[in-house]
């Protein structure tokens, strides 16, 4: 007979964040970069001082936002790869709400950064 007093420490469900997470983090830095990669081409009709304004601008935010996706997927993996028990389901569950929320996070700081024409 198998003994049933021992402590399982295996926490059910513990796929459930990182999974929500990936559906919505991929997507969201898929969209996040094909934007961020368009929007170069927003500056070019513009006449030189604006021009040259914009891409210097420009060549500062972009990789603040390659950065900023490249570490929200870095969350992304955590939330999967953290141990699946019960006493890493806080850790879990935090890297998961973060990652998708750095997405929208960073194009905002994107946005911000570039010196629209």
């Amino acid at each position: 007979m198998p003994d049933l007093t021992l402590d399982d420490d295996r926490a059910t469900g513990a796929w459930v964040a990182p999974l929500v997470s990936t559906l919505l983090t991929l997507p969201a830095c898929v969209l996040v970069y094909f934007v961020g990669g368009f929007s170069a081409m927003a500056c070019d009709s513009c006449a030189a001082p604006e021009a040259d304004r914009f891409e210097s601008s420009f060549g500062v935010a972009f990789p603040v936002l390659l950065g900023g996706l490249g570490l929200a997927l870095f969350l992304l993996a955590a939330s999967w790869a953290l141990p699946w028990e019960r006493g890493s389901t806080a850790h879990r569950v935090g890297f998961a709400f973060a990652a998708p929320v750095l997405v929208a996070c960073v194009y905002v700081v994107f946005t911000v950064l570039v010196a629209w024409p």
